[in-house]
């Protein structure tokens, strides 16, 4: 995984950069995401995989798939991406675009997963305590899931914190074992 990140960065950060002075941070990332959905299908790699397509063909054949989705600036990165033999990773450069963007407007998404669904004053209230302690808007999707037993799970980037039953007792079964 580390190194498509690492392969993945420059071009992220390329288009990033392009679609930032361009005012477009929405319109690209709503475009790579497309592209990147469409390069993730495995029907489409393994057509994009194929040896006897030329980058051109290649290139072509992605943005002939997402149609109108992908305006020109897009289509012409595609086209980048496949004489650099590099459209497989377009799902990567999409989830780093999408951090240099949330970055830029300093928003994280948060997941919160909890053992029962969680009201609307509840999420609220959860969302601004996460936005004052990590400085960010707070962008909060819930889930539930019933073997939390009780509490919450919270998923912010590469921050997790499990304020959950089970965690808690996983947590006890440990320090007994030791």
């Amino acid at each position: 995984m580390a190194e498509l990140s690492t392969l993945a960065r420059p071009y992220a950060k390329a288009a990033f950069e392009y679609a930032r002075d361009a005012g477009a941070l929405a319109d690209w990332e709503g475009q790579l995401a497309t592209a990147a959905a469409v390069a993730a299908d495995p029907a489409m790699a393994a057509v994009l995989n194929n040896p006897a397509l030329t980058s051109e063909q290649q290139a072509q054949t992605l943005t002939d798939v997402c149609g109108d989705a992908l305006g020109a600036p897009v289509r012409n990165f595609v086209a980048i991406l496949a004489s650099n033999k590099r459209v497989a990773l377009l799902p990567e450069i999409y989830s780093q675009f999408a951090l240099f963007k949330a970055n830029q407007e300093k928003s994280v998404d948060v997941e919160v997963v909890s053992a029962f669904d969680l009201d609307d004053a509840t999420r609220d209230k959860l969302a601004a305590a996460l936005g004052k302690k990590l400085e960010r808007e707070v962008k909060v999707t819930t889930a539930t899931d019933a073997s939390l037993l009780g509490g919450v799970l919270i998923r912010a980037g590469d921050m997790v914190i499990d304020g959950s039953v089970r965690g808690r007792l996983n947590k006890l079964a440990e320090a007994m074992n030791l």
